[in-house]
């Protein structure tokens, strides 16, 4: 069993639940009764970390949220993030002060909640310095409405500039078998300044479950049909990679999602994966990785099998990479 981990000296379990595909981005959500059931079950079992936005939903899974969880909001560790929202229908990032601080008291009501445990910047918004949008977010640390502060997509070099206008307790960026981002600087400037990284897409949108071989399958507005990794051409690639991989997960004893989420948490004793999910089987298998211990020989094996050398195909589209702060491999 992985230890307990920490955020801001608050106690997490080691997986927490990114709550997103319960409202957004991947085709149909599920029904509220059943996202309300999944949120339940992961509490039950131990999870008590659960990540929203105002972004997901354009606020439908901060309300969703807030509805279940209110009731046991001393028993949890509530995240969630500004900077990024809906404006008539469409995504917008927005990093002014005057915006985050609104969408913070919207977040609150939403949430049933006077206080949210952990705020994200979800995208620095390139537009404003990133020491106002930090500054406004310590002003609402200074009001008592966030506790902690977080950055999310974000490199190296932003961390440090806003950790000196107020400490930055986590950092949110995509970090996973196939999205290695994080190793090129934004790790080791988190264990420099002592925050977590909260590595979101832990299971590669999905690849690393082993379950999705077809992206012709994905409804028309899945967010993957847009991400050059789930295009036909590089799909068909990837699948081979996945295969081998498969295989070493059986060689393991546990499922190919199991073995990304342990390889994750080995990666570093402050690394916190928050895989997200509709099914409450896969729920389930992903609280057990926690129990797992896998002989480092073939964690190993897993991160040669699948990188940034092994998989075709970028993370995001050129007009989204362009929004973002991470740091980037040579194509």
């Amino acid at each position: 069993m992985k230890a307990q981990r920490s955020i801001g000296g608050q106690p997490v379990f080691p997986v927490g639940l990114g709550c997103m595909n319960l409202s957004h981005a991947y085709g149909m959500p599920p029904s509220e009764e059943d996202g309300k059931a999944l949120l339940l079950k992961a509490l039950e079992s131990g999870i008590n970390h659960f990540d929203t936005a105002t972004l997901y939903g354009f606020g439908k899974n901060e309300t969703l949220v807030g509805s279940v969880l209110n009731a046991y909001r001393q028993q949890i560790f509530l995240a969630s993030k500004c900077g990024m929202g809906g404006v008539n229908g469409k995504r917008v990032i927005d990093g002014r002060p005057e915006t985050i601080k609104r969408q913070c008291d919207e977040s609150l009501r939403r949430l049933q909640t006077d206080v949210i445990d952990l705020y994200y910047l979800h995208r620095w918004d390139k537009s404003v310095p990133i020491e106002e949008s930090v500054g406004a977010l310590a002003d609402l640390v200074a009001q008592g409405k966030i506790r902690f502060i977080g950055l999310s997509e974000v490199s190296a070099q932003t961390i440090k500039k806003a950790h000196q206008v107020h400490p930055v307790t986590a950092v949110q960026n995509e970090y996973s078998l196939w999205s290695r981002n994080p190793e090129l600087g934004a790790l080791q400037a988190c264990r420099e300044i002592g925050a977590n990284l909260v590595a979101f897409s832990p299971l590669a949108r999905g690849f690393l479950g082993n379950k999705l071989h077809d992206v012709s399958v994905l409804p028309a507005n899945d967010i993957r049909l847009n991400m050059p990794r789930f295009s036909t051409e590089n799909y068909a690639r990837n699948l081979r990679v996945l295969a081998d991989y498969a295989a070493l997960a059986q060689q393991a004893g546990c499922t190919p999602a199991q073995l990304a989420l342990v390889w994750l948490l080995e990666q570093d004793p402050r690394l916190i994966p928050i895989p997200g999910t509709t099914s409450l089987v896969h729920l389930l298998e992903n609280i057990q990785a926690v129990s797992l211990e896998i002989d480092p020989v073939i964690l190993e094996k897993a991160g040669q099998l699948i990188n940034q050398d092994t998989i075709a195909g970028n993370r995001y589209p050129k007009a989204t990479l362009a929004e973002i702060d991470t740091e980037a491999f040579e194509e």
